[in-house]
């Protein structure tokens, strides 16, 4: 038999909100299977969501509501939980955050800057100094400690298996000084080493089509379905659709299938970190 594991409510508000939920559904005597009967949920969702790991949908939080006659108490307290697990991310990325950490592979293109999960604090400060000039030093400091944060998913020795094609002007046009874009570049190598990490770069003559400009996020999980985000400047869009979602995989293997191979792609990084760390790089 399972251990049955306590929640800590004074850990958060997802976890005081999901410690309130177990309480009233053992307190109606319902399992997590009869709770979540009728909606379009499973009872590890549901699990996750007692545990303070994700946030309650509102249809679901009405569901829980209506069949534990809770008067609405889980559909109000929805929006404090979504602020809570939010933190120093925009709002509409927050999820895409949480999700991460649920997802078996990851892959992901980027064409402008070096992907979030790979940032480096130098890297990371200029990219938000540049997107957020006018946020005091404490809201940037809470973004870059966020940010940061993302990239303790591999810490992790196999999961999730993580994909990035990165277009080559990344690598050579420099946001940050010299030595800082050097250990930037050591930062994904060594990932790329330990096999953490698969890296291809597309080339400058690679192909140009609408969407190499946009960033791409697709998701894959173990009980899930696939998920999609792209974004642009201050927004961002998360796609379930699995018809959307398979047209975009199509495309990023277009992308995957012209970059250059993990191997020639490693010895680019490299070769181009030896020369910024050198002072001797060359646009």
């Amino acid at each position: 038999m399972a251990t049955r594991k306590e929640i800590d409510g004074s850990a958060g508000v997802p976890q005081f909100y999901g410690k309130e939920l177990r309480f009233k559904r053992e307190e109606a005597g319902l399992t997590l299977e009869k709770l979540v009967d009728g909606s379009f949920y499973g009872i590890t969702y549901l699990s996750e969501i007692e545990h303070g790991h994700r946030r309650m949908p509102a249809d679901l939080a009405q569901h829980v509501d209506r069949v534990l006659g809770t008067d609405g108490f889980f559909q109000r307290r929805c929006e404090d939980v979504r602020k809570a697990k939010q933190g120093a991310h925009a709002a509409y990325f927050a999820a895409v955050v949480e999700a991460e950490t649920r997802a078996r592979t990851i892959s992901e293109w980027s064409g402008t800057l070096i992907p979030g999960l790979l940032q480096t604090r130098s890297y990371a400060t200029a990219v938000i100094h540049s997107a957020h000039s006018l946020d005091t030093p404490e809201e940037v400091e809470a973004k870059i400690v966020a940010r940061l944060h993302r990239g303790r998913l591999f810490h992790n020795p196999k999961k999730p298996e993580y994909w990035v094609i990165m277009h080559e002007s990344l690598v050579h046009h420099s946001i940050v000084p010299p030595v800082e874009m050097a250990e930037q570049l050591d930062h994904i190598a060594a990932l790329v080493r330990r096999n953490r990490v698969v890296a291809q770069i597309l080339p400058w003559n690679g192909p140009t089509r609408s969407l190499s400009e946009l960033p791409l996020l697709l998701m894959d999980f173990d009980n899930e379905p696939p998920l999609l985000y792209t974004e642009g400047p201050y927004h961002g869009q998360t796609i379930d659709d699995p018809s959307i979602v398979v047209r975009y995989r199509k495309a990023y293997d277009r992308l995957r299938a012209a970059a250059s191979p993990p191997e020639v792609s490693l010895a680019l990084i490299e070769k181009a970190a030896e020369e910024y760390r050198h002072g001797q790089h060359r646009p």
